[in-house]
């Protein structure tokens, strides 16, 4: 797929209503976050929904995995990120790329690895991007935040500006204690900063279905979690690994794959519970 990259203008169905703030997140490494990010992001655009993808991982992972030309990359390169928003308070309409109909980026550029040790010394640090996308996150059904792979200031800004967090969680004994600290993390932000900031649920990933730990763990995390753990399990699938090396979602890249299907489901299943509150 090839596109041309430009500032976005919003342009929503009158019959959609606005938007929830997700911030993808956990502190673990190879969970599948930058994947459900890409992913999510898509299915949810693909379902009709105006969606805004926040790419706040230094690896940038989210942005390469949506940008599939040299010369589209390249244009990225060259414009604002994230970066000079979070830090040098440029404009969020500033920095905003349309990828996709439906599908607006805010891009993470190399500087943005340097974000944390700048933002330390900064008034009002943990609440920058909260600031930034202000009533501009309201033109969206939805802002999906990807975030790194630590508790640093990236993924703090993150929760303290979402509504919720989506919790990706690999099918394996380490990821239950990792999730213990995470959720630590979650609650201390909810008293200090956010105290409207919910779970939007656990997601299994990387499933094994031949691997009796794969069933262990999902066992084990429903029984402690039995309201916040989403249906939809996403498999371990090798179009889920090759797609981001083209710049497409699996969706794009393999629409009737093991693992498009099942982040349409994820998708369907975040849709579901917000039309059971009454949002359209």
């Amino acid at each position: 797929m090839r596109f041309h990259v430009k500032p976005h203008a919003p342009d929503l169905d009158a019959g959609l209503e606005v938007g929830r703030v997700i911030a993808i997140a956990n502190q673990k490494g190879g969970v599948g976050k930058t994947t459900t990010a890409i992913n999510l992001a898509v299915a949810l655009s693909q379902a009709g929904r105006s969606v805004l993808l926040v790419d706040l991982d230094p690896q940038g992972n989210a942005t390469s995995g949506l940008v599939s030309s040299p010369e589209a990359r390249e244009e990225i390169r060259q414009r604002k990120s994230i970066y000079q928003a979070l830090v040098l308070d440029v404009p969020l309409s500033e920095i905003v790329l349309q990828v996709r109909p439906s599908l607006v980026l805010a891009a993470a550029g190399p500087e943005l690895v340097g974000a944390e040790i700048e933002l330390v010394t900064m008034e009002g640090r943990e609440r920058r991007l909260l600031a930034l996308l202000g009533a501009d996150a309201r033109q969206y059904n939805y802002v999906l935040l990807d975030t790194p792979p630590s508790l640093g200031l990236l993924t703090l800004n993150a929760l303290v500006a979402a509504d919720s967090v989506l919790v990706p969680m690999q099918c394996e004994y380490y990821a239950l204690e990792g999730l213990t600290s995470l959720l630590g993390t979650i609650g201390r932000v909810q008293s200090r900063f956010r105290p409207t900031l919910e779970i939007e649920g656990l997601v299994l990933t990387m499933f094994d279905a031949r691997n009796r730990l794969s069933h262990e763990i999902s066992r084990e995390v429903r029984e402690h979690f039995p309201h916040k753990v989403f249906k939809t399990v996403i498999p371990r699938n090798v179009r889920l690994s090759e797609s981001p090396s083209h710049g497409l979602s699996v969706l794009e890249y393999e629409p009737r794959s093991a693992g498009a299907e099942s982040y349409r489901a994820l998708a369907q299943e975040i849709l579901a519970r917000e039309d059971a509150v009454g949002i359209h």
